[in-house]
């Protein structure tokens, strides 16, 4: 059985952003094995978590949102976007079933600043740089990332140091949640790119770039959405034993 991975609609206000960006993610989950599942995000709760009590792990999208201030603690600059109430609703619930279940995690740009806040980190709401973060999906390489070579990506994307990535984003991770740490910045303004979990027994890693718009061009994209899925597919058997051996 192919291990399931939870993706939560993009928006819920915008149905053609969704429908584009969607497919993008489920093709990267699909070729990297595994089986991608919609979350609709006008469920209620207990809608949403009786589907992803079935899920294996979870895969944060990007989403044209940005998360409400409020819940760092920060007034909103007024280049903030608008939240998604509905969208920060089922990331909070995934994410609360993930960290329980200690699901495999892989957040990408909005899911990885969603991610942060949900573990009390912050975000820096505009970002003013010569790098051009914003350059967006019709841009494919925008500036290059400088991962920590003793980090768990860094293994993931064969060792390499330097890597060029694409970049659709105004906002960033500032100060880092609980039991995340920093792997990879832009070196040219410091701008955090990638944070990953410190628990060695549980996969957590998000992305600021869009791995998914790069699966056909380049290995490192590739190896990001397999690392995921291996990841669920070892907790799926290893749950799959625990219940045979009661």
């Amino acid at each position: 059985m192919k291990p399931r991975i939870a993706i939560p609609v993009p928006h819920s206000g915008l149905p053609e952003y969704s429908e584009r960006a969607l497919p993008q993610y489920e093709r990267a989950v699909e070729l990297a094995g595994g089986e991608p599942v919609r979350i609709a995000l006008n469920q209620t709760p207990a809608q949403v978590m009786k589907t992803i009590e079935r899920c294996d792990g979870v895969l944060l999208p990007g989403s044209s949102a940005d998360v409400d201030p409020a819940k760092y603690d920060q007034a909103r600059n007024p280049k903030t976007a608008d939240a998604d109430k509905k969208r920060d609703t089922v990331d909070e619930l995934l994410l609360q079933d993930a960290y329980n279940m200690r699901k495999p995690i892989l957040g990408i740009c909005y899911g990885m600043q969603t991610l942060n806040v949900y573990r009390t980190g912050s975000l820096l709401q505009d970002i003013e740089s010569p790098v051009n973060h914003r350059a967006g999906k019709t841009v494919p390489v925008a500036h290059s990332v400088e991962v920590d070579a003793k980090s768990k990506l860094a293994e993931i994307i064969g060792g390499e140091k330097i890597i060029s990535v694409n970049s659709s984003h105004h906002q960033s991770a500032d100060a880092i949640g609980d039991g995340l740490r920093i792997v990879a910045r832009c070196p040219d303004d410091g701008i955090i790119e990638a944070v990953e979990g410190t628990s060695p027994d549980h996969f957590v890693l998000a992305v600021q770039w869009h791995p998914e718009r790069s699966v056909d061009l380049d290995e490192p994209s590739r190896r990001i959405f397999r690392a995921l899925v291996e990841a669920a597919k070892s907790r799926h058997k290893t749950l799959a034993g625990e219940f045979e051996s009661v």
